[in-house]
């Protein structure tokens, strides 16, 4: 399994077992992507994952502006193509494997809010 989607799949069952409910993993709306778009409560949640190995950048770090308009704009689209009605939630899950396999997972829920000119 590729090294991101296997971070995916863990944030995934990290969610679930945290009483999300998934809706759609790696959802495109046209030529971006979305890692994992969930229901928590009356929100609709829409989730980075970031994966790295130890010794190596934070996932965080991973988390740029850049990175952040473009999940906003997704998001954007993603609620006008379903009609979606939610409050609208952004959470990242960094994920950080270890060289035994083993890793540690934080989630930050409401990690941001979509800047105001995000759009153009």
């Amino acid at each position: 399994m590729d090294f991101g989607k296997q971070g995916e799949t863990i944030a995934r069952n990290y969610l679930i077992a945290k009483g999300y409910t998934i809706r759609q993993q790696n959802a495109r709306i046209g030529h971006l992507e979305i890692d994992i778009v969930a229901m928590h409560g009356n929100r609709i949640v829409f989730v980075e994952v970031k994966t790295r190995h130890t010794g190596s950048t934070h996932p965080l770090d991973a988390v740029t502006p850049r990175k952040i308009q473009r999940l906003c704009k997704a998001a954007d689209a993603y609620i006008k193509a379903y009609n979606i009605p939610h409050e609208v939630q952004f959470d990242i899950i960094a994920i950080i494997f270890s060289p035994d396999g083993n890793y540690t997972l934080e989630h930050i829920p409401d990690a941001f809010f979509p800047p105001l000119h995000t759009y153009r």
